[in-house]
């Protein structure tokens, strides 16, 4: 039995405190670390600074003293704990990257994937909820939407309001830009009236705000779609049924159904016809998030497994000491390159 297994073995028992340190958030006491972290030269993605190994730490420690304790119970109802995530906005989980003068830690997209893999790695659906919200709500209003949005509803997605994603449909899914919602324009041109239903949306049965896509001329294909923010509380808006899945069930997956939903034109988020640019540059951090959730799944599921592998033992050894398990801890740690 090689050394280092030994050595990963018995770290997975003793590292985690037993009582959650209070004091100051997760935001607090790495807000200047947040703000020092955009200015600095980018080390090698397999090496932590000082300061990024203590903000992964910290959304660790979070993860097991306040995420761990909730997750079963989470799983069998298939709904997200209503205190956990008011601590998540609490401690600054939700608001990574806003700027500091809207409330956020204003931190970079690397420590959005750090605290997503860290909490992905007890619950994927707690980072999954963390990783939309912060790679694909909050970075579209803040790339994209003007000073008026920013300064209405930054605020709100940084401290209390969690935000939805909505651009697949029932025939629109791989092929998202053939979708058929559609946005009229109102005769003086102050609003928009939106007609359609999305499909299958993360977290749309806990939204208090939509990022809708939709279409102002059909005829123009792509260049029709337009990104719109709708807020839960319009009328003619209303969340179906959440999917029961087999996994990942707390984070909510729900239709979305939008009957002559009036919209604001001044909540548009860039310009009318540039939701596809959106869609598309958003969706692209979103995915490396999830390739972060995935990883700490992964590593969760890894960390979990080993001591179990030298505690049951098998014809006089432990499992850990057969062939195919001394391979797994050789494998594991190529997966994070």
């Amino acid at each position: 039995m090689s050394t280092s297994l030994l050595l990963s073995a018995g770290r997975i028992a003793t590292k985690w405190p037993r009582k959650f340190s209070g004091g100051k958030s997760i935001n607090e006491r790495f807000s200047s670390y947040f703000l020092r972290s955009k200015h600095t030269t980018a080390a090698p993605l397999t090496v932590l600074s000082e300061d990024e190994e203590l903000f992964r730490d910290s959304v660790a420690k979070f993860a097991r003293i306040k995420v761990q304790p909730k997750v079963q119970e989470m799983e069998k109802n298939g709904k997200m704990d209503d205190e956990l995530v008011k601590e998540m906005f609490a401690d600054g989980i939700m608001s990574i990257e806003i700027p500091a003068k809207f409330g956020g830690s204003e931190a970079s997209f690397f420590d959005v994937c750090l605290a997503v893999e860290e909490l992905s790695k007890v619950d994927p659906s707690v980072g999954v909820l963390c990783d939309l919200q912060n790679t694909v709500i909050n970075n579209s209003l803040m790339r994209f939407g003007s000073m008026q949005l920013k300064e209405k509803y930054l605020p709100q997605l940084g401290k209390r309001t969690i935000g939805s994603f909505c651009l697949t449909e029932a025939d629109s899914g791989s092929d998202a830009f053939s979708l058929k919602t559609e946005a009229k324009k109102s005769p003086d041109g102050s609003y928009y009236t939106l007609n359609g239903q999305k499909m299958w949306i993360s977290n749309a049965e806990y939204a208090g705000l939509f990022l809708v896509f939709a279409t102002v001329d059909s005829s123009q294909g792509y260049k029709g779609i337009t990104c719109f923010f709708v807020d839960r509380k319009s009328e003619g808006i209303e969340i179906g049924k959440a999917e029961d899945k087999l996994g990942i069930r707390a984070s909510s997956t729900c239709p979305v159904y939008l009957n002559n939903v009036r919209v604001d034109a001044e909540n548009i988020i860039g310009d009318v016809g540039k939701g596809y640019k959106i869609a598309m540059s958003t969706l692209n951090e979103g995915r490396i998030g999830i390739a972060s959730q995935m990883l700490g799944l992964a590593q969760g599921v890894y960390d979990q497994t080993m001591p179990y592998l030298f505690d049951r033992h098998q014809f006089g050894s432990p499992v850990g000491d057969f062939q195919a398990a001394m391979q797994l801890e050789e494998k594991m740690p190529a997966t994070r390159l």
